[in-house]
């Protein structure tokens, strides 16, 4: 393969290669473009909108915009796009993922294609990896944009619908992946298309794409609704959890899991009084301690999650930075919030919920930028159609990388990086020293004051200072402690003399368990070919080295016998690392795989419900649809109910009446001794007879609003079936695991058993509309029963008395019945709108 590579150029270059001739095309018109008024530039969006009108494509134009932007980027902002950078911008256009280095300009990269895809008029959306870069981006770019005649927008957080739905409509929107997976799902929700905030989704470009992409992937988007379980088992668990001895459970770290011992099952036992733990009547009792040994021998704090004015905030590992308003799910959650002695909120229930692989594989054209992807191009290809292009650097890369340095203990570490940092701070080296946890960061910190070295803290208790706190890394004599939060969207220029000493140095106090994120450490340094160093310190007491080196590598090092501050500096030691790196990147690949199969089959699913609803949203006449539904709720039920036995003939058809009466049917409309002498398909033609003729009633009564009627009703029905078939459809998934023990494949199982509970949906979809569609004539009648009673008239004949306002009772409460006749609690049914 490398000899190949050598003859004829890695997959990257021989792409780049192609592009070439295009590139040139760009930078030739550089002069003409020069020599263009203010007015004569911006004219040139008008034009190309004109050209693109009269059947030229993106392609056609995109030499000539690219050049526009370039020269539109200097006026504005006084940066012109470099040869890499364009090369970028093609790549992005084209629909795939541009890998540049870190320092490489990746954000004014994507203002080219950004440009050339607005022009369409159909949106281009720029997701970026939090809120201050998506509000930076589109202020700092927004104004190349902006000269040119293009709007911008960005979708913040506090932003109201009306807000939002200006921001989405404009050529250019700027915002985070939370927001517009979250946007989208709403959407999905509302009752009457003016609701919307989102367009259709078409461009797409990913900042920092392999951490959207890859590393959030594991974690699907979840609009939640409160549940109604108690908390108070989750205070008990945690309370017998808390009671437990080493030898009552077991931890296994590679699973990520933790069990009972047979000992710490007798105790759950006795504590619980169960005659048998692992009886499937106790499930609750397994669910809620298995929690609680989670939450207590697997959560650490200031690791895993914080705790912050009462609140359990959750930590991302990849970027160190908080998730607010993310909770773990199934529980655990509420398993930490009994373990830190917090409020313990109920569990929620889930009203929508997408994966990030499935929300961004529905844009039209999806394209991605990041430092690091390479190593993940396989998942690229694989899950998203993704190409990766390996984009050169401007100018060579000067930083050195050093090799590795293990300790036998972390004390052993810590002490020799406290040291380095006296060292270079002491000739005026900035240093940056990266830490995988906010614990680690504090611990560095601490022994930095110690020794007296003034110093800054970066990690997510102090995020809000994250802007400045980076501005200022650069500069000499500067150390800066950072979680990984650092390595995203942030740029270290360098101070005044930093050069002369060495540039930047990046300290990373321990291996991550993915290489990109060592990969954007290393890269904070050597930006645009300055000077820089990196280094990492490990200790065979990491977690990484601890959980996933072999027994055979450690006994190895033990038989050295090397005292703690002394370090290992060897080939077999960095291949040990980047071999256990390797096996938990193909462990967590697998945990998203596994997350998208699953979600592959509610997707369909998904589809298939947002679809029909945007299509009633957007004003279909729902009349035929409603009739096709009366037609075959009635055809379905006379199969399903007459078995065509004579011995049972009197049973069957007494049950399809009564089931008929429940939802359409007026009592005694047909006699029982009447209905016995037809034969199923006779019946099936009088049922619906009736059904149509009731349905005109309907349509008389409620004259224009009945079209209104049918819409909003197949709404609310469609989406509390929707909400509860997704809950079924979890505890499912939950439970499905198991099949492997009967040599199931427990993904093609949850398929067959979800296409039926999808079918059933479907079919309780179509029943529940026609039930409260019939219930309005129903008591529409009653109503005007009422009027005539107490007006004295005949409210049936009289137009007056019928049009008079109806007096509108109280809305119910949240355990009263619904208005809507379903018979259901206000909170269960209508009122969820």
């Amino acid at each position: 393969m490398k000899l190949l590579e050598k003859m004829f150029g890695t997959y990257s270059q021989r792409q780049i290669k192609q592009i070439m001739p295009l590139v040139e095309k760009i930078e030739s018109l550089d002069e003409e473009m020069q020599k263009l008024s203010d007015d004569e530039l911006k004219g040139k969006t008008v034009e190309f909108r004109e050209r693109l009108s009269k059947g030229e494509t993106l392609d056609d134009i995109l030499p000539e915009a690219f050049a526009v932007v370039r020269e539109a980027s200097v006026r504005t902002i006084g940066q012109k796009h470099f040869r890499v950078q364009i090369i970028g911008g093609i790549i992005l256009h084209q629909g795939r993922i541009a890998e540049m280095k870190t320092g490489e300009g990746k954000t004014l990269t994507a203002t080219l294609p950004t440009y050339l895809n607005g022009l369409s008029k159909e949106g281009v959306h720029v997701i970026t990896v939090n809120e201050y870069l998506a509000k930076v981006q589109s202020e700092e770019m927004g104004v190349i944009h902006e000269f040119l005649g293009l709007s911008v927008g960005c979708i913040m957080h506090s932003l109201d619908k009306t807000e939002r739905r200006e921001a989405y409509n404009c050529d250019v929107t700027y915002g985070t992946n939370n927001e517009f997976g979250f946007d989208y799902l709403r959407d999905n929700m509302v009752i009457y298309k003016e609701e919307r905030v989102q367009r259709k989704l078409n461009y797409c470009i990913v900042d920092e794409v392999d951490s959207i992409l890859v590393d959030e992937a594991r974690t699907p988007l979840i609009i939640s609704g409160e549940g109604e379980k108690s908390t108070e088992l989750y205070k008990i668990a945690n309370f017998f959890v808390m009671g437990l001895t080493n030898e009552d459970y077991e931890v296994d770290e590679k699973a990520h899991s933790v069990i009972l011992t047979d000992s710490g099952i007798e105790k759950a036992e006795s504590f619980f009084k169960l005659e048998n733990y692992a009886d499937p009547e106790n499930m609750h009792y397994q669910h809620h301690v298995g929690q609680g040994l989670k939450a207590h021998f697997l959560m650490k704090r200031e690791k895993d999650y914080v705790v912050k004015d009462g609140e359990i905030l959750i930590v991302d590992e990849f970027t160190g930075r908080l998730m607010e308003g993310r909770r773990y799910s199934d529980g655990l959650h509420q398993s930490i919030e009994a373990k830190e002695r917090v409020k313990v909120e109920k569990e929620s229930k889930t009203l929508a919920s997408i994966t990030f692989q499935n929300y961004f594989r529905m844009y039209k054209k999806l394209s991605g930028m990041t430092g690091t992807a390479e190593t993940e191009e396989m998942e690229f290809r694989e899950i998203y159609g993704l190409d990766v292009i390996v984009i050169p650097t401007n100018k060579p890369i000067a930083r050195i990388d050093a090799n590795d340095l293990v300790y036998k203990t972390e004390r052993g570490k810590y002490n020799a990086i406290v040291k380095d940092v006296i060292e270079s701070h002491k000739k005026g080296q900035p240093v940056l020293v990266g830490t995988v946890s906010i614990e680690i960061s504090e611990l560095i910190s601490e022994l930095l004051k110690r020794k007296g070295i003034k110093h800054q803290v970066l990690n997510a208790k102090f995020h809000e200072q994250e802007a400045e706190i980076v501005a200022l890394a650069g500069e000499k004599g500067a150390v800066t402690i950072a979680t990984n939060m650092a390595g995203r969207g942030t740029d270290i220029k360098l101070g005044e003399g930093v050069k002369e000493v060495g540039g930047l140095k990046v300290i990373g106090t321990a291996r991550h368990e993915s290489r990109r994120i060592d990969n954007q450490l290393r890269g904070r340094s050597g930006r645009q070919g300055d000077e820089g160093y990196s280094r990492f310190y490990i200790s065979l007491e990491d977690d990484l080295m601890r959980i996933f080196t072999s027994d055979r590598f450690k006994g190895m090092v033990d038989k050295l016998g090397l005292p703690e501050d002394e370090p290992i500096e060897a080939g077999m030691v960095t291949k040990a690392i980047e071999g256990a790196q390797k096996k938990v990147e193909g462990n967590n690949f697998d945990v998203r795989k596994n997350v998208l199969q699953y979600d592959d089959v509610m997707n369909k699913q998904r589809e298939i419900i947002y679809s029909q609803r945007g299509k009633v949203l957007d004003g279909e006449n729902l009349q035929d649809q409603i009739q096709d539904m009366v037609e075959e709720v009635i055809s379905e039920s006379v199969d399903k109910h007459m078995s065509g036995l004579e011995e049972t003939l009197k049973d069957d058809t007494h049950k399809l009446l009564a089931f008929l009466e429940e939802i359409y049917l007026p009592k005694n409309e047909i006699k029982l001794e009447d209905a016995i002498k037809l034969s199923n398909e006779e019946l099936k033609e009088k049922l619906i007879a009736i059904a149509k003729q009731k349905y005109k009633e309907l349509e008389e009564l409620l004259k224009d609003e009945v079209r209104e009627a049918e819409r909003v009703i197949l709404l609310k029905v469609v989406d509390t079936k929707w909400m509860a078939h997704i809950d079924d459809m979890d505890h499912l998934r939950q439970g499905i695991g198991l099949r492997a023990y009967r040599q199931q494949d427990p993904v093609q199982a949850y398929q067959f058993e979800g296409s039926d509970m999808f079918d059933e949906m479907i079919s309780n979809i179509k029943i529940d509309t026609i039930k409260y569609l019939y219930h309005i004539s129903i008591n529409a009648a009653i109503e005007r029963e009422r009027v005539a009673k107490e007006t004295g008239t005949n409210a049936v004949k009289d137009d007056n008395v019928k049009k008079q306002p109806v007096k509108k009772d109280k809305k119910p409460g949240r355990n009263d019945e619904c208005s809507c006749g379903s018979g259901r609690k206000y909170k269960n049914c209508c009122g969820r709108a």
